[in-house]
């Protein structure tokens, strides 16, 4: 697997990962460093959700009386809850230019130059990657509009063997012909990991992968690592399958990877347009609520913990992630 980096802001990729972020300096010592202070460690875990009726409105005025959160089947206490509209974003972008998104690539570049105008606030950041047979970064983390814009106009064709994909059906030695489970594994564990607020990747994509490093179930688990939403956005010419002799393109995967995270799946069709579905994207980030809770089970033992949130109103529909990894 490797990163091509068009504007030296993405390191090639080594043995899987990208290259680590340089090492600051560290600072000189504090002489108040040296003053005895009493330190309180409390883990809390933290989660963003958003609430539809039966309408599949959203639903803007629950308190934390009208739901209860459980993990592991256990109902927990939850201390924190409100409904976060400003709490800082990061956005990551990630494009599928492989051989079967081609023709879709400049109504790409349109809507997401509208998508980043209307959903970056002062304190918001967004990065770009393209994906097809190698991932590259065009635009690192930033808050203007006017970089990520310059990096869509870097979206381009990045086609396998083959074009379309590496042949009709993948070979033996799995050649590269769209890294989709790598770009997310890694979008989300060097650009999304260390960062605090929300934090969500916009995926558009046939759904398809050839020649991915990483497993579709190793990109799920990072995602939950980084706390991390994920949005899915079916995005398929036709055009490009006719005639290969194969089933086509498939939403499977991407509905799992966002069900599981917290986000949603979208289909781009001729009643839902990739704007309409970047503005509800919008909405629905800047309509979530924020709930925190001290797990009864203390064990940092690396496991996964189901996580459940049930709201007293059962015509209610929750969205959320389904859990966390207790990290040791």
């Amino acid at each position: 697997m490797r990163i091509v980096n068009r504007r030296n802001v993405f390191s090639t990729l080594c043995g899987g990962a990208l290259a680590a972020y340089a090492q600051k300096p560290k600072a000189a010592p504090d002489p108040q460093d040296d003053i005895p202070t009493i330190k309180v460690d409390v883990d809390l875990v933290n989660v963003m959700f958003s609430v539809r009726n039966r309408n599949n409105a959203l639903v803007p005025t629950l308190t934390k009386d009208d739901i209860t959160v459980y993990e592991d089947g256990k109902a927990q206490a939850t201390k924190y809850f409100t409904r976060e509209t400003n709490l800082p974003l990061t956005l990551g972008l990630l494009v599928d230019v492989s051989g079967s998104q081609e023709t879709l690539i400049p109504q790409e570049k349109h809507a997401a130059g509208q998508f980043f105008d209307q959903v970056l606030k002062a304190k918001d950041m967004a990065f770009l990657i393209s994906f097809g047979a190698d991932a590259e970064l065009l635009q690192d983390s930033t808050s203007s509009t006017r970089l990520l814009k310059r990096g869509l106009e870097g979206l381009r064709l990045s086609a396998g063997v083959g074009g379309l994909h590496p042949g009709p059906v993948p070979t033996a030695s799995k050649p590269k012909g769209t890294i989709l489970y790598d770009a997310v594994y890694l979008a989300a564990n060097e650009k999304l990991k260390n960062e605090v607020g929300r934090k969500a990747i916009v995926l558009i994509t046939d759904g398809m992968d050839y020649g991915s490093s990483y497993k579709l179930r190793d990109a799920i688990e990072m995602a939950h690592k980084a706390d991390t939403m994920i949005y899915s956005i079916y995005y398929v010419d036709p055009r490009a399958y006719y005639g290969r002799g194969f089933g086509g393109a498939s939403d499977g995967d991407l509905k799992k990877m966002s069900e599981e995270t917290g986000g949603r799946l979208f289909h781009v069709g001729r009643s839902n347009s990739l704007e309409e579905i970047f503005r509800q994207i919008q909405e629905e980030m800047r309509s979530q609520y924020a709930l925190a809770y001290s797990p009864t089970n203390a064990n940092r033992d690396g496991g996964f913990r189901k996580l459940e949130i049930r709201p007293n109103d059962k015509t209610l529909k929750v969205q959320a992630r389904k859990g966390y990894y207790a990290g040791k």
